[in-house]
């Protein structure tokens, strides 16, 4: 289930937590390591 968050203080601290589908190891393959590390610079 997902869940809408807005950010109220742009420059307030926040943490963030994920669940991986299936739980999925994604640091075992090269492809998935890009993938994560190229969508965590675009945020």
């Amino acid at each position: 289930m997902a869940y809408e968050y807005r950010i109220k203080d742009q420059h307030g601290l926040y943490f963030i937590t994920s669940t991986v589908h299936q739980w999925v190891d994604v640091f075992t393959r090269k492809d998935y390591i890009d993938i994560l590390l190229d969508s965590l610079r675009f945020c």
